[in-house]
């Protein structure tokens, strides 16, 4: 018989190994507590969601984000897809504390029996405990599951139920990067989430115990089975009728979108995004989590005239490559004799035999970049970083530095000008010997040539650039404005790369960026007035609050005659130059100046040119300089067309009219001999031509004076 004080031994141990098991849970408790989300951050939730780059016409360019999620409120979202919800995955949500003893029971139980994990237990609202504080975690361990409770409690405590179900519905994961019904709706079926259907509400659903599994884009016939299951569940548990139920699940194929179409203009907006990144921590923002609203200087509709025209061209230069390739064995050789390829390898790949080809063929691709900007204001209207049916990283608008060509001959052309020479300063076209460095810091004797091999006799400023004249360039560096003078120029006019002060600077021999020569001829559009480039006009928090404003920076870096008066030659190339072929084959009739621009052995093939609403430029090349674009592919032929041909249509798709370029006062007519350019005697043939006030000719005719 078991006496009295053995029962009072075991109560007092039974006790004591209650009150320690006791303790010992509370401190477990207490010490998991210190690593989850305090109350302040309970109260003060705060999303992820998605920044949104916009066109300056208003269109959504492109999205910036981490997870991918648009916040809508509860009662935006259709009651059949918060039931599909509650029925499917926590059915006692009203009814329970933040976890659903049921549940719990029921998991346990089962995994008991099984010997392992088969079925979880978790709330809604555990799930939001776990889906939005990241100290949880996501290991499928008893430590997680007490963290994910204890949360799920306080968030029981701190928010209303219908609080918590629109959280868990902005945040849930609906797999392929997508964060929340609303992207979701979005993503798979093309619409708001307000306009889902039963059906696409349960896919969606359906979509939620396994993404990746469930995904309708992946693995269709699952995701209609799961669908199927989620409308079994609404209709026993009440939440849609049989009839309903029995329509819904006649649909055999949910409308689903599989590819989601290319942003606009993706070399701009991640030239935006790298602005942006150096803006940060400035402004006190992050781009990726922070939905904002970055407005943007950019016009979709240029943007795609500006695609079209050059992704055309692209594709001639291209096939005119080919043709070359495959028919000259000597271009082979030497491909192979750079270190590129072999020769049966260029061959394989140019023909497309095989896949495993693609990362060479691409060493051989045909590239092109375009910039468009507004003169007076320097507002990125347009830009293309490289083949627009071929989008990389690589923004050769911005990033590559190539040799510019004759299209710098403005530059030194300007010099001149700005220095008080007159367009009808003539020099000799006939060869000469300089003396440059060569790539090891030796001097070598260097004879420039004239682009057709050709010379002459005396030849004016503007008849120089009307032709392209390498020789009269290369005089004007030597006996008018010293190299030195020419680089002070160009920083002067916005080109940031290293240009060498040397006298081969005439011919556009130091490499520069894009965006940087179209700036600079934008300085003679706008009177010589130059604009910092900029893609950017303000950005809004996601509440519309402006954190910042962007606005032009100008400086007048040339004389308004000086600007007047290279406009005025640069119009030249275009209506009887290089240049012609942009009005009489294009049809751009637009009061424009502009310049072709060709490298050594036809390597890069430029044209840069304005209105008075629009400055831009297009170079055309292979990434890789030792490739070249074939013989006779020069500026005109390979560059020019893409220009003309966006120049023509974005005037016209944007309604710009013809608008000539004013004159300033200290701009005059004068009356000249045609031939030697000096004050005309009775027996010249004579001509108008414009002088900057003081640099008229005050020398009599010599060739036709009177005896």
């Amino acid at each position: 018989m078991i006496s009295f004080g053995l029962i009072l031994k075991y109560l007092k141990t039974a006790t004591l190994v209650s009150i320690f098991g006791a303790i010992s849970v509370i401190a477990l408790i207490f010490y998991l507590a210190q690593n989850l989300p305090s109350l302040d951050q309970l109260e003060n939730y705060d999303p992820d969601l998605i920044t949104r780059i916009y066109s300056a016409d208003g269109e959504i360019l492109d999205e910036l984000f981490f997870e991918k999620r648009i916040f809508v409120s509860l009662d935006q979202i259709p009651n059949n897809m918060k039931n599909a919800v509650i029925a499917s995955e926590d059915r006692r949500f009203y009814s329970h504390w933040g976890i659903d003893s049921k549940s719990i029971l029921r998991a346990i139980v089962i995994n008991i029996i099984n010997l392992g994990y088969e079925q979880g237990f978790s709330s809604l609202t555990q799930q939001v405990a776990r889906t939005l504080y990241d100290t949880i975690g996501f290991k499928k361990t008893i430590t997680r599951k007490i963290k994910e409770i204890i949360t799920a409690i306080q968030i029981e405590r701190t928010y209303t139920k219908n609080e918590i179900l629109e959280m868990y519905l902005n945040n849930v994961h609906f797999g392929h990067g997508t964060y929340g019904v609303q992207v979701a709706a979005k993503r798979y079926f093309k619409k708001d989430v307000s306009l889902l259907t039963l059906g696409e509400s349960a896919m969606l659903v359906g979509i939620l115990p396994a993404p990746a599994r469930f995904s309708p884009i992946t693995h269709p016939e699952r995701a209609h089975y799961k669908r199927n299951v989620v409308l079994r569940v609404m209709r026993d548990e009440k939440f849609i009728n049989k009839d309903m139920f029995l329509e819904a699940r006649a649909i055999e194929r949910e409308s689903i979108t599989i590819n989601q179409a290319k942003g606009v203009a993706p070399y701009f907006t991640e030239y935006v995004r790298r602005t942006m990144e150096k803006e940060d921590d400035r402004l006190g923002v992050n781009i990726y989590r922070d939905g904002l609203k970055i407005y943007t200087t950019l016009d979709s509709r240029a943007q795609r005239v500006a695609e079209e025209s050059l992704v055309k061209v692209i594709k001639q230069n291209q096939e005119k490559l080919n043709k070359r390739l495959f028919n000259n064995e000597e271009e082979f050789s030497q491909l192979a004799y750079l270190g590129i390829f072999p020769e049966d390898t260029v061959k394989m790949m140019m023909r497309g035999d095989s896949a495993l080809y693609k990362e060479l063929r691409n060493k051989l691709l045909v590239q092109g970049a375009m910039v468009a900007l507004d003169p007076n204001s320097g507002a990125i209207l347009a830009m293309v970083g490289g083949r627009p049916d071929y989008h990389d990283q690589y923004n050769r608008a911005v990033q590559a530095q190539r040799q510019p060509g004759s299209v710098f001959k403005p530059i030194v052309y300007t010099a001149a000008i700005d220095n008080g020479y007159p367009v009808t300063k003539q020099l000799l076209n006939q060869p000469l010997v300089l003396r440059v460095l060569d790539s090891n810091g030796e001097w070598e004797k260097w004879m420039p040539r004239n682009y057709d091999g050709s010379t002459s006799g005396l030849t004016s400023l503007r008849e120089g650039i009307r032709k392209s004249v390498n020789l009269i360039a290369v005089r004007v560096v030597k006996e008018l404005v010293p190299a030195s003078e020419v680089k002070s120029t160009a920083k002067r006019m916005g080109i940031t790369t290293d240009i060498r002060a040397v006298d081969a600077i005439a011919l556009g021999t130091s490499e520069v960026y894009l965006l940087d020569m179209v700036n600079a001829y934008s300085a003679f559009s706008n009177r010589g007035l130059l604009n910092q480039p900029f893609g950017i006009t303000r950005v809004e928090d996601r509440y519309g609050n402006v954190i910042k404003e962007y606005f032009p920076i100008q400086e007048e870096v040339l004389r308004e005659e000086s600007a007047y008066v290279m406009t005025s030659m640069l119009q030249t190339v275009l209506d009887k130059g290089t240049g012609g072929s942009a009005r009489w084959k294009y049809n751009f009739y637009h009061p424009a100046g502009g310049k072709t621009g060709t490298t050594q052995n036809w390597t890069d093939a430029w044209f840069v040119g304005f209105s008075k609403q629009i400055a831009a430029g297009v170079w055309m090349g292979v990434d890789d300089p030792r490739v070249s674009l074939g013989e006779g592919q020069d500026g005109s032929r390979a560059a020019l067309p893409a220009w003309a041909s966006f120049m023509s249509a974005a005037h016209d798709t944007l309604g710009f009219k013809r608008q000539k370029f004013q004159r300033p006062d200290g701009v005059v007519d004068f009356t000249i001999c045609s031939t030697s350019k000096d004050r005309p005697t009775n027996l010249c043939s004579v001509e108008t031509e414009i002088f900057i006030k003081g640099t008229e000719p005050s020398q009599i005719c010599k060739v036709h004076r009177m005896n």
